[in-house]
């Protein structure tokens, strides 16, 4: 095997309210995103425009690939 270095560093928000912070902690990184959802739950349970709303209030530009299907099914 050849050598190689792994990192993957992740930061996890935990807590009530925090996906405000979304578009914030997104803008530290990019300014243009994919934002890929399933069936359309996310806007019927509101989580939709508590996403996109902080994205856009930080300039966060966003194309919509909806229909992400479940990996097994």
């Amino acid at each position: 095997m050849d050598n190689f270095v792994f990192q993957c560093p992740t930061k996890i928000i935990f807590g009530r309210d925090t996906e405000k912070e979304v578009g914030r902690e997104t803008k530290k990184f990019s300014s243009k995103i994919l934002l890929h959802y399933g069936g359309g739950s996310i806007k019927k349970s509101g989580l939709y425009e508590k996403v996109v709303n902080p994205l856009n209030e930080a300039g966060v530009e966003f194309i919509e690939l909806p229909g992400a299907q479940p990996n097994p099914s």
